[in-house]
């Protein structure tokens, strides 16, 4: 019983966080907010017993490209002017838009019916023969120099977004 409603809490913080990553006028806080969503996604993968891919999802998504996202955001000078939100009338047209999308996701579903009929049986369980580690030997064994590759060109990325940020800070003095 308790499992349906972990995963409408945990939905509804999906869409919570999701819309306060749009609405939020700070960019720090916009990653942020997008950083909690990617960590309820994790949860749901959890509850779906995927530990393996929440894993992945909390190392690729929120471990790696958020902090690259962070690293980008404080690189950047934000002035107040470019801060401040100006009206215009695009406001009206995504609330047109996204009341449409709505009403005809509303109808679709309310509607009912089969969207696709096939005479295809449905598909079994999977087999499970394998696991992390099968996984890990799999990866990193066959495309050990692809791999390191990659990781010295993070590293060359970090170093350099260091120095940029130095020399900006040495003519900011």
């Amino acid at each position: 019983m308790i499992e349906p409603i972990m995963f409408y809490v945990t939905a509804g913080l999906i869409v919570l966080f999701s819309i306060l990553v749009i609405t939020a006028r700070n960019a720090v806080h916009c990653a942020i907010y997008l950083i909690a969503a990617l960590l309820s996604i994790a949860a749901l993968y959890i509850y779906m017993h995927a530990e393996f891919i929440a894993a992945i999802q909390i190392l690729t998504y929120v471990g790696g490209i958020m902090v690259l996202f962070l690293m980008v955001i404080m690189l950047i000078n934000f002035n107040e002017e470019s801060r401040m939100r100006k009206a215009t009338g695009q406001w009206k047209a995504a609330i047109l838009v996204s009341l449409t999308l709505a009403g005809l996701m509303l109808y679709f579903f309310f509607k009912g019916g089969p969207v696709i009929t096939a005479s295809v049986p449905a598909a079994g369980p999977v087999p499970v023969s394998g696991n992390t580690e099968i996984v890990g030997w799999g990866l990193y064994v066959p495309y050990v120099l692809p791999f390191e590759i990659a990781s010295l060109l993070l590293l060359v990325a970090i170093i350099g977004s260091v120095l940029l940020a130095k020399g900006k800070a040495d003519t900011w003095d």
